[in-house]
């Protein structure tokens, strides 16, 4: 074999190596499935079920982003279609699918955590009430302040508070309560037109209705469906 012939073999040979180490590189980096990633892009659009709703985002590269149910709401006042975002979240089994955990405009800075909704916390706020708010039977159960603060009480103990509830009157409200990006709201436990001025909501009536309003395990269980008589013997 010729010094040249040598020469050209070991350049083919390294040439060799440099591309399996490279892809075995690549693969090494590659996230397997399950694995915490990061995924820069663009929006192309939402993601929507059947239904309408918003259950994901689509990027300009073909990349989707899954969200949960809860995080919907939040995602549509943070990112729009046309935005930069930066996704936090885990690859999927499909390899253009990323569950994410977090979404964050990068203009703006804000970011959509999609973690498990947290349980209400104990809030208070203070304001006067600009409007009152009923459920789909036309029962008063709660208020709007001034502050943009929503208060939801039992709708029996609403009625039996309305003189207190009237617009224009001033309010201080206790209780669990939900603050984020689409406003605030409180189920009461006190209320009253000052600190110094409170009552108590019946603690069975409200332990029985904030499921309604929270959601959650502490949702009273169903009444188990009457059993049928034995059918009399002939």
């Amino acid at each position: 074999m010729t010094r040249s012939a040598v020469r050209l073999t070991y350049a083919l040979l390294g040439a060799s190596i440099a591309a399996l180490a490279s892809a075995g590189l690549a693969m090494a980096q590659e996230p397997e499935p399950g694995d915490a990633t990061q995924v820069k892009g663009k929006i192309a659009q939402y993601s929507l079920t059947p239904r309408g709703a918003v259950d994901g985002l689509i990027l300009v590269d073909g990349t989707e982003v899954r969200l949960p149910p809860h995080a919907s709401n939040q995602i549509v006042f943070a990112v729009r279609p046309g935005d930069a975002v930066t996704i936090e979240g885990r690859k999927a089994t499909a390899n253009p699918v990323v569950t994410a955990i977090s979404v964050t405009n990068d203009a703006t800075g804000a970011m959509v955590v999609t973690g498990p909704p947290g349980p209400p916390k104990q809030l208070d706020d203070e304001s006067r009430i600009k409007l009152q708010l009923h459920d789909r039977e036309g029962h008063l159960n709660g208020v709007l302040l001034e502050d943009g603060a929503i208060v939801r009480l039992p709708p029996p103990e609403a009625e039996e508070n309305a003189a207190s509830l009237a617009v224009g009157q001033p309010l201080y409200v206790s209780g669990d309560g939900l603050s984020g990006p689409l406003g605030k709201v409180i189920a009461a436990r006190e209320i009253g037109p000052a600190r110094t001025k409170l009552i108590k909501v019946d603690q069975s009536r409200f332990e029985h209705w904030k499921h309604e309003i929270f959601g959650g395990d502490d949702a009273p269980t169903p009444a188990a469906a009457p059993v049928a008589p034995d059918a009399p013997k002939t």
